[in-house]
């Protein structure tokens, strides 16, 4: 059974930042994908980024580009969203999620998920 545990949500002031991290146990992740998706309320959750575990390879969306960094660590089993220059519509709750392969931006392609935290930035 994956479980993915998530942490280092919060609130701060526009122009700030925040890592998330997503700590992740009960399987070898070699051959899986990494993500993280926001969903505000009355919206479909988001793509933000994912990674692929073996190899790195990343993604982003566009609205996060240049401002987030995803990241894992293999030791720990955990994966990172480092969020720089936070705007105030990056509020929203953030989820991390993982997969078989790389399952795009799709969310209801993810299998696995976090149970969430929330990231409130304020103008």
């Amino acid at each position: 059974q994956v479980q993915l545990v998530e942490s280092g949500g919060g609130l701060v002031q526009a122009g700030g930042s925040l890592r998330l991290s997503c700590a992740a146990s009960g399987r070898t992740f070699s051959s899986y994908a990494m993500g993280w998706f926001r969903q505000t309320p009355g919206k479909e959750r988001e793509f933000v980024a994912a990674i692929r575990w073996s190899g790195g390879r990343t993604y982003y969306a566009d609205s996060v580009k240049g401002r987030f960094t995803i990241s894992r660590d293999n030791a720990k089993n955990t994966f990172y969203l480092q969020m720089n220059t936070l705007k105030p519509e990056d509020t929203a709750v953030y989820y991390c999620a993982a997969d078989v392969g790389y399952s795009g931006s799709n969310y209801q392609l993810w299998k696995y998920w976090g149970q969430g935290t929330q990231v409130t930035v304020s103008s």
